[in-house]
């Protein structure tokens, strides 16, 4: 949002303000003062004041389900709850001490608020001369921005206390003076931390470092800018921590990117230790915040810390076991079909043979770990770089799934005989990919099965991915390594026990007509990569794929023409150059899809079918559903997760089910990560997820929703609903 945008909302704002003042005439009478939207009190921490000391009150906000209000820095829109005080002579009140507030994100916006009960503590000065025994009347007119997903309206109450005075030192309140003193406990304050920020490259890069930041790992981390323009609000925080501190990098908002840094920036560093204020002086990052070696992710988002300290340990061991197990079973996910059926080929193929079978086996775990590391090393870098991205984020990418749909094609053709990658090996099934060389196919067997595996998270992956965004980078990539793991386990063991291969058939003519069967998965991955691929872009980079598509079958044809001829001569030079032609103008034309222009970004259409009505996901939507007393099942799934859809047909979109979503008056949302959205990304990193499917079922007046299994059934669903809302029976 713009500065002006800004400036108009705000002027707006207060011009409703003033307005307001008739609707929302001032109280004078002690007590809580209501509107429709908010309640609000002047309370004591203690139940009196001494003469001479600095007394705490508070104002304290009972906001309605739906609305919030605002701290110091608003965020993206909004404004602060201003106060103005009416007190005897003598008597000054300080500023607002502001609790860490929530980030609250509505479409692309990022706002920072409070919501449900909140205290604002102010230190209040008493003057000496005041007299044991009486009474200081305290006035303070205060101005409250209330927002709801639909509208804002300043509401302005008028509060009073009469603060009793006494000698000797006061108890707490016995109301409201152990939570005031919780909200003192916890407010940010200076800690000794030093801080440093630059702008390079279109990057801010926020270094901190000493004080309790120094020694030990800060955990998931944010920074609360004091006055808006500095950063990108909605834009993910990601960086490293060192010996001395931490690094974070951000992207610098609307007066930031304009004007550069004018000078030092303030704000609140918020860490699993604490929340502390800091005072970055403009200058290069600090020494000792991203030593070599003991680097970790700071996670933007509510995932629990998974560190590398003695409390770490235990997570990552658990992680690891979750990952050796979801590898083991995304070897029954059906994305991976296809794979499993050509490493069939393979071992039968190598079955009575111990010395082939068991290169074979370790050359496809070599290839499952070392895309397993390429993949995860790139997924981190990006998330350190800032960018929300997650588990399956390459087939996020067009030019990504176009290509792997011509990989699949490719491969198709290759099991059907069309032609021969090696074409001087005439052995039936003389590796995974028919023709080539056996530790060499069944390494790239291995690769393939990766990053035809990446659509797909098998349950207890979720955990395991989830904690491995948030450790050190060398466990992360052990925890990944533990997926590839599992994922390559079967087909090591059966090719490294002799007896289990004995029991396979021999290899005879049936392996040349069950090579030319197992094309047909590649051929139906090749045509649901080419479905994603239509839902991402438009008709025209549709007709360039199949284009890219017939170029490659040709290319492929004419090669395995010229393969055919006994001797090279003047047909077979003909065929093999018209069809590497033919291949090259298929590269040509997916680079030129690559080129085209993205779709546009929007919200899907609310769609209908025999399952419940669905509308778009969003933070709005489901307060808004909330405040209205609804359950929310929240659907976040993407065109190329294979176990998303099979939910979506089984489960989600049945005709029981949406009979039970209409009984319990519950609202169906979809979050779509087909294409990249970071709001999306935001959301799973928040419930510790790094991939789709994430189901969630929100309950009014829970705080936290019920997350579901990734593996659906109409029960499931049935049964969760009954019992956020057990008043409205189910037959």
């Amino acid at each position: 949002m713009s500065l002006i945008s800004r400036v108009l909302i705000a002027a707006l704002v207060w011009l409703a303000a003033g307005s307001a003042l008739a609707q929302t005439a001032a109280r004078s009478a002690p007590g809580p003062q209501r509107t429709e939207r908010i309640e609000a009190e002047l309370v004591p921490m203690s139940a009196w004041a001494a003469p001479g000391s600095t007394a705490v009150v508070a104002i304290r906000q009972q906001i309605e389900p739906g609305w919030h209000t605002y701290w110091r820095n608003p965020g993206d829109s909004g404004g602060a709850t201003t106060l103005t005080w009416s007190s005897p002579d003598g008597v000054r009140a300080g500023d607002i001490v502001w609790p860490v507030p929530e980030r609250q994100r509505l479409a692309g916006l990022m706002n920072y608020g409070y919501s449900g009960v909140i205290y604002l503590p102010v230190p209040v000065e008493i003057p000496a001369t005041a007299r044991a025994g009486t009474t200081l009347p305290l006035t303070v007119r205060a101005l409250f921005l209330v927002c709801s997903a639909e509208m804002c309206v300043p509401d302005e109450l008028t509060l009073t206390l009469d603060l009793s005075v006494r000698e000797g030192a006061p108890p707490p309140d016995p109301r409201h003076g152990a939570a005031i003193a919780s909200v003192l406990e916890q407010a940010p304050r200076p800690a000794g931390i030093e801080a440093r920020i630059a702008l390079d490259n279109g990057v801010l890069t926020l270094s901190a470092a000493g004080g309790p930041l120094a020694g030990r790992d800060p955990g998931p981390s944010y920074f609360f800018p004091f006055e808006g323009g500095v950063i990108d609000h909605p834009a993910v925080q990601s960086g490293v921590w060192g010996p001395q501190g931490l690094t974070l990098r951000l992207l610098p908002g609307g007066s930031t990117a304009a004007d550069g840094l004018t000078g030092p920036v303030a704000g609140v560093l918020t860490t699993a230790h604490g929340a502390f204020e800091i005072h970055a002086e403009p200058g290069a990052a600090l020494i000792g915040t991203a030593g070599s070696g003991d680097l970790a992710v700071a996670v933007d988002g509510g995932a629990p810390p998974a560190a590398a300290g003695p409390t770490g340990w235990s997570t990552f061991l658990q992680a690891m076991l979750f990952a050796i197990l979801g590898g083991l079973i995304l070897n029954l996910m059906p994305c991976v079909f296809p794979i499993l059926a050509m490493k069939a080929a393979s071992l039968a193929s190598s079955a009575h043979d111990v010395r082939r079978a068991r290169r074979d086996g370790l050359a496809f775990l070599a290839g499952v770990l070392t895309t397993f590391l390429l993949l995860a090393g790139l997924l981190l870098a990006l998330r350190a770089a800032g960018e929300a991205v997650g588990w399956g984020f390459q087939l996020q990418s067009p030019p990504v799934t176009a290509g792997l749909a011509l990989l699949m094609l490719a491969v198709g053709l290759n099991l059907s005989g069309v032609f021969h990658v090696g074409a001087g090996l005439q052995g039936v099934g003389s590796g995974p990919l028919a023709r080539l060389p056996g530790g060499q196919g069944a390494f790239l067997t291995g690769a393939l099965a990766v990053v035809v595996a990446a659509p797909c998270t098998a349950p207890f992956m979720a955990f395991a991915l989830g904690a491995a965004l948030v450790m050190p980078w060398p466990m992360a990539l052990l925890v990944f390594l533990g997926l590839g793991l599992g994922l390559a386990l079967p087909f090591v063991v059966v090719s490294l026990t002799p007896g289990l291969l004995a029991r396979l058939p021999r290899p005879g003519p049936w392996m040349e007509r069950f090579k030319n069967l197992l094309a047909f998965p590649m051929y139906a991955t090749a045509l649901w990569l080419t479905w994603v691929f239509s839902r991402q872009t438009g008709a025209e980079a549709l007709a360039l794929l199949f284009a890219a598509g017939l170029s490659l079958a040709l290319g492929a044809w004419l090669i395995g023409a010229g393969q055919a001829e006994r001797k090279v001569g003047r047909r077979g030079v003909l065929a093999l150059t018209a069809g590497v032609a033919a291949l090259l103008l298929a590269g040509a034309a997916l680079v030129v899809t690559a080129r085209l222009p993205a779709p546009a970004a929007g919200p899907p259409a609310a769609t209908r079918s025999s399952g419940p009505t669905s509308a778009p996901w969003s933070t709005v939507a489901v307060e808004t559903a909330l405040a209205e007393g609804r359950p929310v099942l929240v659907n976040f799934t993407a065109d190329w997760c294979v176990t998303c859809k099979i939910n979506e047909r089984t489960s989600l979109t049945s005709a029981g089910v949406a009979a039970a979503m209409e009984r319990t008056n519950a609202v169906y949302l979809v979050g779509d990560w087909t294409l990249r959205d970071d709001a999306v990304t935001a959301e799973l990193q928040r419930h510790g997820r790094s991939g789709v499917p994430l189901y969630l079922l929100y309950a009014p007046g829970s705080a936290e929703p019920r997350i579901l299994p990734q593996l659906l059934t109409e029960g499931v669903i049935i049964d969760a609903l009954q019992d956020v809302n057990p008043r409205r029976s189910l037959p």
